[in-house]
C-alpha cells in the first residue's frame, strides 16, 4: 500500500464510552486502535478525533484518550459523517490531507457516511478493517462491502502501519515493529 505520510492523517471516529459499551466482542478491537495511535505518534502523523454527542454518549475511551497528543483536535459532532463538521473540513485542509486513514464505531453509520462523504470530495480514503466495528456484526460486514464497492480501500492497520514506512530503513521502523509483535 502506498501511502504518503506527510499528506496523510488518522481519523478515530465515535470512539466513546456509550457507544463502545453497546458493541459486543471488542477485545480484538482496541489493541488494534491503541497500537495505531501509538504509530502515529511515532510517524509523525496528524490524528482527528470526533466524538458524536459526548454529552449523551460520553468521551472518547480513557484507554485511548491517554494516547493522545495535545495537537489532535476532538471534534465535537452531531452530523453522522465527519465530513458535516465544518471543524473537521478545517483540519484536513490545514493539514493539506489527502488521504485519510479510518477507524472508529458506528462502521455502518459515521465511518461509512463520513468514507463515503470523503470519497466525494476527492480523498483517498483507507479503512483499517480490525478497528472498525458495529453493535451488530451483519452492519460492519455489508458497511465494509459498501465502502469497498464505492472506492474505499480496505486493509489492516498492520498493513497500513508498514505502507506508511515503505523500508525497514524507516527512522520509526523499530519502534512501529516493537507495537506491531
Amino acid at each position: 500500500m502506498n501511502l504518503k505520510p506527510e499528506s496523510t492523517a488518522f481519523v478515530v471516529v465515535d470512539i466513546q464510552e456509550k457507544l463502545y459499551a453497546a458493541v459486543p466482542g471488542l477485545a480484538p478491537f482496541l489493541p488494534k486502535v491503541q497500537m495505531m495511535l501509538k504509530a502515529a505518534r511515532e510517524l509523525n502523523n496528524p490524528v482527528i478525533v470526533t466524538e458524536q454527542y459526548p454529552r449523551g454518549l460520553g468521551n472518547t475511551l480513557p484507554e485511548l484518550k491517554e494516547l493522545f497528543l495535545p495537537e489532535w483536535p476532538i471534534i465535537e459532532k452531531t452530523d453522522f459523517s465527519c465530513w458535516g463538521v465544518e471543524a473537521f473540513r478545517q483540519e484536513l485542509t490545514a493539514k493539506k490531507i489527502k488521504t485519510v486513514i479510518l477507524t472508529g464505531i458506528e462502521c455502518h453509520v459515521c465511518v461509512q457516511q463520513t468514507a463515503l462523504d470523503l470519497l466525494e470530495n476527492g480523498f483517498d480514503v483507507v479503512l483499517a478493517a480490525d478497528t472498525v466495528s458495529s453493535r451488530n456484526s451483519y452492519d460492519r460486514e455489508i458497511a465494509i462491502e459498501l465502502m469497498r464497492v464505492s472506492g474505499v480501500r480496505i486493509t489492516t492497520a498492520e498493513s497500513i502501519l508498514f505502507g506508511m514506512m515503505r523500508t525497514a530503513k524507516h527512522p520509526a521502523f523499530k519502534a512501529v515493529s516493537i507495537l506491531v509483535r
